[in-house]
């Protein structure tokens, strides 16, 4: 029971934390960054963060060994 409830707590975490790096007006800082590579500075940072989001996700799952 400890171990659910701690993945769970972490996969909260890392919910709240998208939630903050995705719809804040954090986002809003990358429109006026202009491009990076050819790709607007939004996309990449839109892309990058979701794909660490994954990354952190998939780390916490497989951290717990039942």
């Amino acid at each position: 029971m400890h171990r659910t409830t701690l993945l769970r707590q972490r996969l909260l975490l890392l919910f709240l934390a998208g939630m903050l790096f995705l719809f804040s007006p954090l986002v809003l800082q990358f429109e006026t960054l202009g491009r990076w590579l050819g790709i607007p500075a939004l996309f990449v940072y839109l892309f990058l963060t979701w794909a660490a989001l994954i990354g952190a996700a998939a780390w916490i799952v497989s951290r717990t060994r039942d």
